[in-house]
């Protein structure tokens, strides 16, 4: 997780570029990896970082709503089918596309793949399903860095202000 000068959360970041900010001076690490791998060169050795810091401030402008990802989705329904509860590997819409639904937060929820083909192109009613939760769109400043990552290290929490769930 990249944080601004201001410990404030900005992005989560492949491990590339986080070794570039690194080597290249422009950040630094606040926590390792607990898993304590080391990357090394010719020239040196780097610790794996699970969060860094940049040296200098960065403006970030104001983004309203949170994007609509497939990692941002499957945070928000806490890797569970919206069906069954099992454990999700694929996103459905509840209106389905062919049927004029949108994709929109509102319509889109992790699904096992199970479910997903059971439903196919049907509606809830013509099924007799429900939902376990309605889908909403995500708030708060936390779900701009989730929606952009596959997954979060536990270290992560301290800097989000709020649980990511």
């Amino acid at each position: 997780m990249l944080l601004n000068a201001t410990f404030e959360p900005l992005t989560a970041l492949p491990l590339r570029r986080a070794i570039v900010l690194l080597v290249c001076g422009k950040a630094e690490v606040v926590h390792d990896d607990p898993t304590g791998l080391r990357l090394h060169s010719a020239t040196m050795s780097v610790d794996v970082p699970s969060v860094i810091r940049l040296s200098t401030y960065v403006r970030v402008p104001y983004r309203a709503q949170v994007p609509l990802t497939r990692a941002g989705l499957m945070h928000r329904d806490r890797f569970r089918c919206a069906y069954c509860g099992g454990k999700a590997e694929t996103v459905d819409h509840v209106v389905p596309r062919s049927r004029g639904g949108a994709h929109s937060w509102e319509n889109c929820v992790a699904c096992c793949a199970r479910c997903n083909h059971r439903k196919a192109d049907r509606l809830l009613t013509e099924l007799g399903w429900v939902l376990r939760v309605v889908p909403r769109e995500p708030h708060g400043p936390h779900w701009k860095l989730l929606a952009h990552a596959r997954e979060s290290d536990p270290l992560w929490r301290r800097y989000l202000g709020a649980p990511a769930a």
